[in-house]
């Protein structure tokens, strides 16, 4: 089976194709042309992968798959969100979301948080939503250099380490979107 990922993220296609069976041949949208960004203008992170798998199917006519992922810090009421990727402002990147991040947090001590993913799966026109959600802390200073985003800060939950102290695989058994992407496999599997 083919299926595209509707992801331009490189890093975040290898950890998928890590994840899928031989059975599936993984696409990602450079693959099948697709070079344009897709809006992501909706206000929940269902709504935006909702959004870039409905792009897909409208547009290329393909089975695929799209996810969204939020980080959401108790202590800033949910924040950053669904505004994850552009928390620190349109064009910024991963390095500046996090120090923005550190800076907001820097006099607080609950640091909980959790990361969501959505996934959001358009197959032989029907849509079906896979959702994973790993809790943990916001460190107080960056460890590790795998990952990306907010990896380097982001411990999870019975862990001593952050994500970007993992290796792919320990982070796929915890992760969000390892979390997520089992279920959606689970499902293409039947």
């Amino acid at each position: 089976m083919k299926l595209i990922f509707a992801t331009h993220n490189k890093n975040k296609l290898q950890e998928v194709q890590a994840l899928m069976p031989q059975s599936i041949e993984l696409l990602s949208l450079d693959d099948i042309g697709c070079f344009e960004e897709i809006p992501e203008t909706a206000d929940t992170i269902d709504g935006n992968a909702i959004l870039k798998a409905d792009h897909i199917k409208e547009h290329y006519r393909l089975d695929c798959f799209a996810d969204d992922t939020g980080l959401e810090v108790e202590a800033l009421h949910g924040a950053p969100g669904v505004y994850s990727a552009r928390y620190a402002g349109e064009g910024k990147s991963n390095e500046d979301n996090v120090q923005k991040l550190l800076e907001e947090l820097k006099d607080e001590d609950n640091r909980r948080a959790q990361f969501k993913t959505v996934i959001a799966l358009n197959l032989h026109d029907h849509q079906f939503l896979f959702q994973g959600i790993c809790t943990g802390t916001i460190t107080r200073e960056k460890r590790g250099d795998k990952g990306f985003g907010y990896d380097p800060v982001f411990q999870p939950d019975g862990s001593n380490k952050t994500f970007a102290q993992m290796s792919m695989e320990e982070k796929a058994i915890l992760s969000h979107r390892g979390k997520a992407l089992r279920d959606l496999i689970e499902y293409l599997s039947k």
